[in-house]
């Protein structure tokens, strides 16, 4: 099952500590949903440097990020 985080609307580092927050139910793969471009550069550093690869998609001002354990 994938957690879903939502994020919109949150300034940054809001983002960042949610997902971090999340990421420590350790499942396997998480989804982010943020709404400005900082969140998501932030988050996928934040992401990487804990051990997930990341993917964006991002529709009508909403990026998704998709969060999986290596």
């Amino acid at each position: 099952m994938t957690m879903t985080i939502d994020a919109r609307g949150r300034s940054c580092p809001e983002p960042v500590l949610m997902t971090r927050n999340a990421l420590a139910s350790k499942d396997k793969s998480y989804e982010v949903l943020v709404d400005n471009p900082t969140a998501v550069q932030n988050v996928t550093r934040f992401a990487r440097k804990s051990g997930y690869d990341i993917s964006v998609a991002e529709q009508a001002g909403t990026y998704r990020l998709t969060l999986t354990r290596r």
